[in-house]
């Protein structure tokens, strides 16, 4: 079971669309995601994950996280079989765990990766 915690009651999200367009380097993933690669260092990687309003809902596979995952919903939703994170939350989840996420709206999601990312 992740942990969440709502952000939105304290901490305004602003995300400039234009500075995220100039300066991320984007790789289309299909189905209407992409994936912006931040920062890597070793196994260790931060994106960006933005997906269309319209994305078809089976858009991510089922993974798992060999070192935990950590988001912050910076735009839209996000749900899977544990929970619904809306605009705001911040989501970590344990080593190990596994999930299929699925987004309501125009979704960008900030991600940490400590260990990357297995299909299941």
């Amino acid at each position: 079971m992740p942990f969440s915690h709502g952000l939105s009651e304290w901490l305004t999200m602003n995300v400039d669309r234009q500075w995220i367009e100039e300066n991320i380097r984007w790789r289309e993933l299909g189905g209407g995601v992409r994936l912006g690669k931040l920062a890597r260092e070793g196994p260790t990687s931060l994106v960006l994950y933005d997906v269309k309003s319209d994305v078809n809902i089976d858009a991510f596979m089922p993974h798992s996280h060999p070192g935990g995952e950590c988001y912050l919903v910076l735009e839209g939703e996000v749900w899977d079989e544990d929970g619904t994170y809306p605009q705001g939350s911040i989501v970590w989840m344990d080593k190990g765990a596994s999930h299929t996420p699925r987004t309501s709206g125009q979704t960008l999601i900030l991600v940490l990766w400590p260990d990357g990312v297995k299909l299941v």
